[in-house]
């Protein structure tokens, strides 16, 4: 997993730990995750991202990643990719001094 910022956007890459075979023979083995924005979190509730809800992840997954999923594709992700993508979503919901108040 590796964390890097842009200006206009942080991101973390993911390494899958069941790979995402797509038609044509493509295959998705990394993930970009990138922090959501306002946007990116319409129609969804916040509470339920952060708890890791499957639906209100799988709803978000589609607007955050790159390569960009399919939702058929978020359906059918190993459950510990899936987990692995909840957690870093949650930890950018985070305030900065929240999380520099856990450190401390």
């Amino acid at each position: 997993m590796e964390n890097t910022t842009t200006a206009s956007r942080t991101t973390v890459t993911l390494t899958l730990q069941t790979p995402i075979e797509r038609k044509g023979g493509e295959t998705v083995t990394t993930l970009q995750l990138l922090k959501p924005r306002t946007g990116d979190l319409r129609g969804l509730l916040l509470a339920e991202v952060l708890q890791m809800k499957t639906d209100a992840v799988a709803v978000l997954l589609p607007r955050i990643t790159q390569p960009t999923l399919l939702r058929h594709e978020v359906d059918e992700l190993d459950p510990a990719d899936l987990v692995a993508c909840a957690v870093e979503v949650a930890g950018f919901l985070v305030p900065k001094a929240a999380m520099d108040s856990l450190a401390a």
